[in-house]
């Protein structure tokens, strides 16, 4: 699919088919757009292939028009990885609620304004997590998976195992990595280890 450069294009998404997409088509539509991608998808949805469409039927010197930055993206990261591939593209952004345009300086100021916030608020966002691991920490939460094997099958492995049997069969019987073997072994085969001594 070709078109020839200059052309203004619409993107257009709502979360789910219950919502409607008619107020944002109407903006789009309004601005005027030459052609308008729409889609019914959640905005964590990794597979967004109207969005990915509209993306590769862009060209340099065209312009990509959304009503919000978050019909647009999924988070701040895949946000800028847009803002990214439009400006090496040299596709220019409009986003109508927000009075963002690419275009001018102003525009790219206020994108770099919400740059840094999303910055901070990735921070933040880490910050609190930290606190909270080294909190629970503290309060003896243990994190990492849980053993897919009960005791008695984690005590009958560590016997096998100390019977001379491979790695590589225990692995297969009991449907663990090479390291989940040893690393649930090692404590009892070194508790007995250390009775008889």
């Amino acid at each position: 699919m070709t078109h020839t450069t200059g052309k203004t294009i619409g993107y257009g998404r709502v979360s789910s088919y219950g919502q409607s997409l008619d107020i944002q088509l109407e903006k789009l539509a309004a601005y005027p757009c030459d052609k308008i991608f729409q889609e019914k998808i959640s905005g964590v949805d990794q597979n967004r292939p109207e969005l990915n469409k509209c993306l590769d039927y862009l060209r340099e010197g065209d312009t990509l028009v959304v009503t919000k930055t978050d019909r647009l993206a999924r988070s701040f990261n895949h946000f800028f990885t847009i803002i990214k591939r439009l400006e090496d593209e040299g596709i220019t952004l409009k986003i109508l609620d927000q009075s963002v345009d690419t275009s001018t300086s102003t525009g790219k100021l206020l994108l770099n304004i919400l740059g840094v916030l999303a910055e901070f608020e990735n921070n933040i966002r880490k910050e609190r997590q930290m606190d909270g691991i080294k909190k629970a920490k503290e309060r003896g939460v243990n994190f990492g998976p849980k053993s897919k094997l009960t005791d008695e099958q984690v005590r009958e492995m560590a016997e096998r195992k100390k019977a001379g049997e491979q790695v590589k069969v225990l692995m297969a019987d009991y449907g663990i990595s090479k390291d989940s073997v040893y690393r649930l072994t090692r404590p009892l085969l070194n508790k007995n280890t250390d009775q008889n001594d």
